[in-house]
């Protein structure tokens, strides 16, 4: 008896879905279209972080990948965004193919910058973590029984009030807390908290750190 003819092996590539000889050959398969291809999700959510005063001039700045490697590039893109955002109510901006979360504070305006799929709520969170980390860290200290008092007579003023609370001068004053905060919210464009209060804690204790250091090494001179 004639013994049946084996299958064909699939050449490399084709897998187990080639078509014996003589058979009807598998549909090919179409390319996926481009929009609706997912994007990879990544930890690195940040592109760049900046406050700008209120003339559109840095302040403070730190980008985290090579989207802008020049300075003239960042400054170009910093001084693009106020000019889009400065004179606008709203809080998110879609500009050059990346998302921007933004909020202005007396004579400062803050932004966080993402790509154009990033979560805009997301983004937000890492701006308002910045945002109170920094009013609490810049402001002028109050004592408890009057912050107390001022909430219990007005809680929508106060709260007003304490969200209004970082300006540019202050800034100016302590420019190298303000650099811990963001360091502790993003490092290398990865979000490492959004919770104020923690920021807070960390920033406090690697002060408190630093300065044992400082009474450390004036002891052993």
């Amino acid at each position: 008896m004639q013994r049946p003819e084996a299958w064909p092996r699939p050449h490399p590539g084709e897998g187990a879905a080639a078509a014996p000889a003589g058979g009807p050959a598998p549909p090919a398969r179409g390319r996926e279209p481009a929009g609706l291809r997912l994007q990879e999700p990544s930890l690195y959510t940040i592109k760049a972080v900046f406050i700008l005063d209120n003339d559109g001039h840095r302040l403070l700045a730190k980008y985290y990948d090579d989207t802008f490697p020049s300075m003239k590039e960042q400054m170009a893109f910093e001084k693009n965004v106020f000019n889009k955002t400065s004179r606008t109510d709203s809080e998110i901006a879609f500009f050059g193919g990346m998302t921007i979360v933004y909020k202005s504070s007396i004579d400062l305006f803050l932004y966080v910058v993402g790509s154009s799929y990033e979560n805009e709520l997301m983004l937000m969170s890492v701006l308002t973590c910045l945002f109170e980390s920094l009013n609490h860290v810049l402001s002028p200290h109050k004592t408890k029984a009057g912050a107390r008092a001022s909430f219990c007579k007005d809680p929508a003023l106060y709260l007003i009030k304490q969200w209004k609370n970082v300006e540019k001068r202050w800034l100016l004053e302590n420019m190298d807390g303000a650099f811990l905060v963001l360091d502790e919210i993003v490092d290398g464009g990865v979000i490492l908290e959004s919770d104020p209060q923690q920021v807070i804690q960390k920033v406090n204790f690697r002060v408190l750190q630093s300065a044992k250091e400082q009474i450390k090494w004036s002891l052993l001179k």
